[in-house]
């Protein structure tokens, strides 16, 4: 079985890639990195036939999360989000006024993720890969059956996520990338947090900052 439901597309106000990953049988899905435009999203997964069960976020940054509360009110969806990057939420207000942008009120994450815990869509299993270096809490979604990852702000075509904001380190972030997203087979495709699309082979022979 596979995820053979997936949208993706751009979200204001920093290009966030948002992707609504769903089980083809049952229609459960999930929605990864609503970073804003929460009418849309929602039209989105009304179009898909979808019924949303988890919101996940690959780190908590002011343009993943922008979305979020407003899915939740409409779906009653989980918020999901791993446990080292709570200091990150808490402090979503702060970003917004650093980076200029209208702050949205958040609702708490209802459910801390874990390494290498899946969540299931029906049949289909999302692996939570613990990648830190971006954020403390930073993680990828893997869908083993479809050869597919959603890195987030970790990994990017031919670059990598920024380790000078709040919580960033360089170390980490090239450990995560060597040891988690390398070790996927080389026809993995990779959904980036912005930007382009990209494969795990691509990135191995020519990411400028991280080589295989």
């Amino acid at each position: 079985m596979t995820a053979s439901i997936r949208k993706t597309f751009s979200v204001p106000p920093l290009g966030c890639n948002c992707s609504i990953i769903g089980d083809p049988v049952t229609k459960q899905a999930v929605v990864i990195d609503p970073g804003g435009a929460p009418e849309r999203i929602l039209r989105e997964v009304q179009q898909l036939g979808c019924t949303v069960s988890h919101i996940l976020h690959t780190h908590a940054h002011l343009d993943h999360f922008l979305a979020s509360g407003e899915i939740k009110k409409a779906t009653g969806a989980a918020i999901c989000l791993h446990q080292d990057d709570l200091q990150l939420w808490n402090n979503l207000e702060l970003q917004c006024r650093v980076f200029g942008v209208s702050y949205v009120p958040a609702l708490p994450p209802d459910y801390w993720l874990t390494d290498e815990e899946k969540v299931m869509l029906g049949q289909v299993p999302i692996v939570a890969l613990h990648t830190p270096g971006h954020t403390p809490g930073s993680i990828s979604f893997y869908l083993p059956d479809d050869k597919l990852v959603l890195a987030g702000d970790t990994l990017f075509r031919g670059s990598i996520g920024r380790t000078d904001l709040w919580g960033g380190n360089y170390e980490a972030i090239e450990e995560s990338i060597r040891e988690r997203l390398y070790s996927l087979d080389d026809t993995t495709r990779v959904i980036t947090g912005h930007g382009l699309d990209t494969e795990i082979g691509f990135e191995k022979e020519s990411n400028q900052f991280v080589r295989a």
